[in-house]
């Protein structure tokens, strides 16, 4: 905040136009692109699929910890957490459906049937890829981690008749219900040419940072996580993991926020997707410690065994991606939107 007053401070000197004409020569900083910060950047519908899947995630989580918290269900078994999940993203579909299509037709996207198909898949289709490939490994070792048939034409009927329609029916309002971007500054027709950037400010390094804090934020925590899902412990701190939680995607909006600030600052007007993946790298700082609990924590070994341990922690870091990506690309737009907003334009 201190940065940004004296950023204001300068920015917003004069009203004089000759003045700010000598300015607008001699300026570097974010100021100078404000014609382009808000030009919509390419693959919306990917973005805004994105971006609906990881507030139903969100939304998702929160749940099934406030469920927890209140003992709805009994938390020592994992499979009344598991219904609690599917029963919670059948009905959460809504939320990514609307999401997704209310922010596509924002950013001027018009191929809305195609962006919903895209948001119901998003998750839906890598997940049923990678489970298929776990439960026929286990149906063929005879494992009683198998699902049978029955159960799994239950649950396609459940997103069926359940998520999918939901979907729909969420993009259909998202639509229909969608206002304008209201950018506070117009952008131009012919982009800015953006100045060449040093190593340390490429998308590489601003990932690395990006990720590992807000990782290091819920490292310890991870552990008594993974000790439960995959040993022989209980876990029952669940008001731990909710504060522990909600510090990950405080960290993850701030970095996000300052990691922009410094893009921007640079001349780089491109900062909708690499502000999401900034916010999503921590997904793979957490399957980077999956190894690490694997290799020298576990005592897990044998095919069955690695195919579901890391076949449902991709699946788990995938979901860390949506989630956090979410947060990031949020937190940045709306930090954009107040600097810009508080801009005086000449």
């Amino acid at each position: 905040m201190r940065v940004l007053k004296s950023d204001f401070a300068k920015y917003n000197i004069t009203d004089d136009d000759e003045i700010a004409d000598d300015l607008d020569q001699d300026e570097v900083g974010w100021k100078i692109i404000h014609a382009d910060v808000f030009r919509f950047p390419p693959y919306k519908s990917w973005l805004c699929a994105i971006l609906g899947a990881g507030c139903q995630f969100l939304t998702l989580c929160f749940g099934i910890i406030f469920m927890a918290l209140l003992g709805l269900f009994n938390v020592h078994r994992h499979g009344s957490m598991n219904t609690a999940g599917v029963l919670l993203y059948a009905l959460t579909c809504c939320i990514s459906g609307y999401v997704s299509a209310n922010f596509y037709k924002k950013i001027g996207g018009t191929n809305w049937v195609w962006n919903v198909v895209l948001t119901t898949s998003i998750f839906s289709v890598p997940f049923f890829v990678i489970w298929s490939i776990i439960n026929s490994i286990a149906w063929y070792y005879q494992s009683t981690q198998a699902l049978p048939y029955t159960t799994i034409i239950l649950l396609m009927l459940i997103w069926l008749i359940v998520g999918f329609p939901l979907t729909i029916i969420g993009g259909i309002f998202g639509k229909n219900w969608a206002g304008g971007f209201n950018a506070p500054c117009r952008t131009k027709n012919i982009p800015r040419e953006i100045p060449p950037m040093p190593w340390y400010r490429s998308t590489f390094v601003r990932m690395t940072v990006g990720g590992f804090l807000p990782f290091s934020a819920i490292s310890v925590e991870l552990y008594y996580i993974f000790a439960t899902l995959w040993g022989r412990e209980q876990y029952t701190l669940y008001g731990i993991l909710f504060i522990v939680f909600v510090i990950l995607l405080s960290v993850t909006a701030c970095i996000s926020i300052a990691l922009t600030y410094f893009q921007l600052s640079s001349e780089d007007y491109r900062w909708w997707w690499r502000s999401l993946m900034c916010g999503g790298s921590t997904s793979l700082f957490v399957f980077s410690y999956a190894m690490f609990y694997y290799f020298k924590r576990s005592n897990m070994s044998g095919s069955l065994q690695s195919v579901q341990f890391f076949g449902y922690t991709l699946l788990t870091c995938y979901v860390f991606f949506l989630m956090l990506s979410t947060v990031a690309f949020f937190a940045s737009l709306k930090f954009i939107r107040y600097i810009y907003v508080n801009l005086k334009m000449d």
